[in-house]
């Protein structure tokens, strides 16, 4: 928020086995950018590791982020001529739930799964599994179609691969949720998958509409067989399960600045009191607009207060003790929406009674607003009655919140 201003007897102790889980946190940041005030996206802060760490440029034209895990997959079995390796993975869009602990808000995150690949690792050479001298030779013949950099459909060609005599290092793009699979030609006495690589793109919420603070919640997926991660069923992982912790940081700006002598304002006809002096005719206004210089990333809302009895005039006292009334309006730039959606202009503020929710669509950079302090019609006409000669003073203290 910003503001301003825990015998004998029998014992049967049981052992529950512990469920291994693998865990990642992502986080991404929202922070106003006074250069770019219409980009309203949170930022991720997540750390590349894998595909993405390793090719940067694949993923920063696409807006693709990856992951490495430590999940290792191992065969049950030998893999025999016709048996295949059925790569799935879940790339549907799926809704997580975060939420603001200090607010209780909740906001909806979107993350769907786009690549995955791995390092496979072969218990003897490929080219001694084929009968062949070759090593690329012996990769691409060990596998019905053509080697692992080729990726069968629906999942797609991402351009990079390496490969030694007993290991291949692949990624393939995922864009749908069904399995691609690789068939062995040949016998494969074992194999063994030694990471977990993903890439995920994130959908997150407009952080225009959030408080600041942090955001929490989990996704969890199951790996291996029938899982979420799955390379079929003849390949099991170490962990069976995985966490991802998403953590969305939200850091608005909500700050006022007066021009120097703004704190002090001299209420005065239109043209002046000469005017009214010079013509003899009783003013219809008495009032004075303060700029002021506002910078604003979230909904916010305004109250007054000063020496009052309720609504919005507040008083201000003379030394003879003679008092009067003025009441304060407020109008904010472009680009902030008042409660009805429209324009805010000469909203006429409360004592001790808060007006908003004030919504920026932009990230508003110190642009100007106003205030306007003036006095109802019959306050003019006390303070101008005939004889009457006095000066009135009064504190208006105006309190900006961002805690709504």
């Amino acid at each position: 928020m910003k503001r301003f201003t825990c015998g004998l007897g029998l014992c049967l102790v049981m052992a529950t086995p512990a469920i291994e889980a693998a865990s990642r946190e992502i986080r991404a940041l929202f922070q106003p950018d006074s250069s770019q005030p219409n980009k309203n996206v949170f930022v991720n802060q997540t750390p590349n590791s894998g595909y993405c760490a390793n090719y940067p440029s694949e993923c920063r034209d696409n807006n693709m982020f990856s992951i490495q895990l430590p999940v290792r997959f191992d065969s049950l079995r030998a893999l025999m001529p016709n048996d295949s390796i059925d790569v799935r993975v879940p790339a549907n869009w799926r809704p997580l739930t975060v939420t603001n602990a200090e607010t209780g808000e909740a906001e909806t995150v979107e993350v769907r799964i786009i690549g995955i690949g791995s390092n496979f690792v072969l218990s003897h050479p490929a080219a001694n599994l084929v009968g062949v001298t070759d090593i690329l030779e012996g990769h691409q013949k060990l596998w019905t179609g053509s080697s692992w950099v080729y990726a069968p459909a629906p999942c797609q060609y991402s351009g990079v691969g390496a490969f030694n005599p007993s290991a291949y290092w692949f990624f393939w793009k995922a864009p749908v949720e069904a399995a691609c699979s690789k068939v062995a030609a040949y016998t494969i006495p074992s194999m063994y998958f030694d990471t977990l690589d993903f890439a995920y793109e994130l959908r997150t919420p407009n952080p225009l509409s959030m408080s600041s603070g942090l955001y929490t919640g989990s996704m969890t997926y199951s790996l291996g067989p029938s899982g979420d991660f799955s390379l079929g069923p003849l390949m099991v992982p170490n962990d069976g399960v995985l966490n991802l912790d998403f953590v969305l940081d939200v850091q608005h700006t909500l700050k006022v600045d007066l021009p120097p002598g703004g704190d002090r304002v001299t209420l005065e006809p239109e043209g002046g009191w000469m005017r009214w002096i010079a013509s003899g005719q009783k003013p219809t206004k008495i009032y004075r607009d303060q700029p002021f210089y506002l910078s604003a990333s979230s909904r916010f809302k305004v109250m007054i207060l000063c020496n009052s009895t309720g609504g919005p005039r507040c008083k201000m006292i003379s030394p003879k003790g003679n008092s009067t009334e003025v009441i304060t309006q407020l109008t904010l730039p472009p680009g902030i929406t008042g409660p009805g959606g429209g324009d805010v202009k000469l909203l006429q503020l409360q004592y001790n009674h808060w007006s908003g929710p004030f919504q920026p669509s932009i990230y508003v950079d110190r642009k100007v607003g106003s205030l306007r302090f003036e006095m109802p019609k019959d306050a003019i006409d006390f303070v101008l009655r005939p004889g009457l000669s006095d000066t009135f003073t009064g504190n208006i203290m105006v309190i900006w919140d961002s805690e709504v």
